[in-house]
């Protein structure tokens, strides 16, 4: 016949199956969070909180540098992130498409990489058209309650948030061209070249 358990050691393994579905548990919300987009941001139609950054290129870039004269879309994310992979070069081709010296409209790609070569790495490849800051610390994550990523928010021109998600949003171009005021080129009628008059 079989050993008894000692009552420590069936709390033990009570104990340890009870940790173990928990841990499953938050394994399973934090990836559903990375994937899927959750509920809008509580922020949204509060004011933005200022943050200064240092970009890839060295600069520091706040977000009042851009108060009352463009509109700009703070994307979070981290080179380790998929769903992060996959939004990125979603974002680059939109700047790429959308966006000129004169757009009143920027995008901020705000690296929560603890590590700057690897975000380097991942805006070189990825060849992202747009300033790449560096929070390594997560304070401006933190600012934003930023818990899942990609997490992405639109600042209007007096500083108010009017838009903020978490994961990744297969209609992001069509969210962006909505709340940047940016008509499609198939919905504009031709505009005349008027060089040659």
């Amino acid at each position: 016949m079989g050993r008894k358990l000692a009552p420590a050691q069936i709390v033990g393994i009570a104990a340890l199956a009870i940790f173990t579905v928990f841990i499953t548990w938050k394994a399973k919300a934090l990836e559903k969070r990375m994937h899927e987009r959750g509920e809008p941001s509580a922020l949204v139609n509060k004011p933005a909180a200022d943050f200064t950054l240092p970009s890839l290129g060295g600069q520091q870039v706040s977000l009042t540098d851009y108060r009352g004269k463009k509109k700009v879309v703070l994307s979070f994310w981290a080179s380790w992130c998929g769903p992060c992979r996959r939004e990125l070069p979603v974002l680059a081709d939109f700047y790429r498409k959308y966006h000129k010296d004169s757009s009143d409209f920027e995008i901020l790609a705000i690296s929560i990489d603890d590590d700057r070569e690897a975000a380097e790495a991942y805006a070189a490849k990825a060849k992202l058209p747009f300033p790449v800051l560096l929070d390594p610390d997560s304070k401006a994550a933190d600012l934003y309650s930023v818990d899942g990523i990609p997490t992405l928010f639109i600042v209007d021109t007096k500083g108010t948030i009017i838009e903020g998600d978490t994961g990744m949003n297969p209609g992001i171009e069509v969210q962006l061209m909505v709340r940047l005021g940016i008509k499609s080129a198939r919905n504009t009628p031709e505009v005349l070249d008027d060089s040659s008059h």
